[in-house]
C-alpha cells in the first residue's frame, strides 16, 4: 500500500489576520516555526520515503523542519502551490466581501468561478492531483509526505478521490500543521484513512486561504 500524507504549513502572519494569501510568498510565523517543529517528529515516526513541498516559502520551509529529523531530501513542486486569488490577494476576507461582494457570495457559496481572477476549483483540482499522484507514483508502496497549503491540499485530495467540489463542501478545512492521509492499492485505488490528523494543541486559523 501507499501512504500520501498531505500536510499544512504552519501559520503565518496572514493566516492569523484572515489575509488572502494565495500564491503570495509569505513565511512562518513564531507560531507556525512551533507547529512545524511540533508535527515535524509524529511525520518522522512514519518512516517516510520521500518529502516533496509547495515552492512557497511556508511550505517548504514547514517540510525542512521534517528533513533535518530524517535526513530526507525535500523535492519542490510549484503545481503545489495554493489556489491562485487573483484580485483578492493581500486583502483580508472583509475587505474582499466589500469591494467584490457578488464575487465573494459566489464564493462562499461554493461555486466553483467565482471571477476576479481566482482561480477555478476544477484547475487547482486538477494541477495539484496530478502533483500529488506524480510524488505517490515515484515511491509506489512507500510513504510520501506532501507539504502544501489547505485549499490545495482539500482540492488535490479531492482530485484523486474522485469527489467533486459539492461533497469537498462538507469536509472542514486543515488546521495549520495538520495533514489528511489517503492510502492507495490496486485493488481499492485511493481512500481515506484520515483527516485533520495531528497535535491537538495546534490551534486551528480563522481562513483556509
Amino acid at each position: 500500500m501507499t501512504r500520501l500524507i498531505v500536510w499544512r504549513h504552519g501559520n503565518t502572519d496572514w493566516n492569523a489576520s484572515n489575509r488572502v494569501q494565495g500564491q503570495t510568498d509569505t513565511a512562518l510565523n513564531d507560531l507556525g516555526r512551533e507547529q512545524a517543529a511540533a508535527a515535524a517528529p509524529l511525520l518522522a515516526a512514519l518512516h517516510p520515503d520521500a518529502i516533496v513541498a509547495s515552492d512557497l516559502r511556508r511550505a517548504a520551509d514547514t517540510a525542512a523542519t521534517l528533513a533535518a529529523l530524517t535526513g530526507l531530501p525535500v523535492r519542490t513542486d510549484p503545481r503545489l502551490r495554493e489556489r491562485s486569488y487573483g484580485k483578492w490577494q493581500g486583502l483580508t476576507m472583509a475587505e474582499v466581501a466589500e469591494r467584490y461582494p457578488d464575487e465573494h457570495t459566489r464564493w462562499r457559496a461554493g461555486e466553483r468561478d467565482v471571477g476576479c481572477d481566482v482561480e477555478t476549483l476544477d484547475d487547482l483540482g486538477k494541477r495539484v492531483g496530478q502533483a500529488l499522484q506524480e510524488a505517490a507514483d515515484a515511491a509506489p508502496g512507500g510513504t510520501i509526505v506532501v507539504a502544501t497549503h489547505g485549499g490545495a491540499a482539500r482540492q488535490g485530495c479531492g482530485f484523486l478521490l474522485g469527489w467533486s467540489p459539492e461533497i469537498l463542501r462538507s469536509v472542514g478545512p486543515l488546521q495549520n500543521c495538520h495533514w489528511t492521509e489517503l492510502g492507495h492499492d490496486q485493488v481499492r485505488g485511493w481512500w481515506l484513512r484520515s483527516h485533520n490528523a495531528g497535535l491537538s494543541g495546534n490551534r486551528p486559523t480563522p481562513s483556509p486561504v
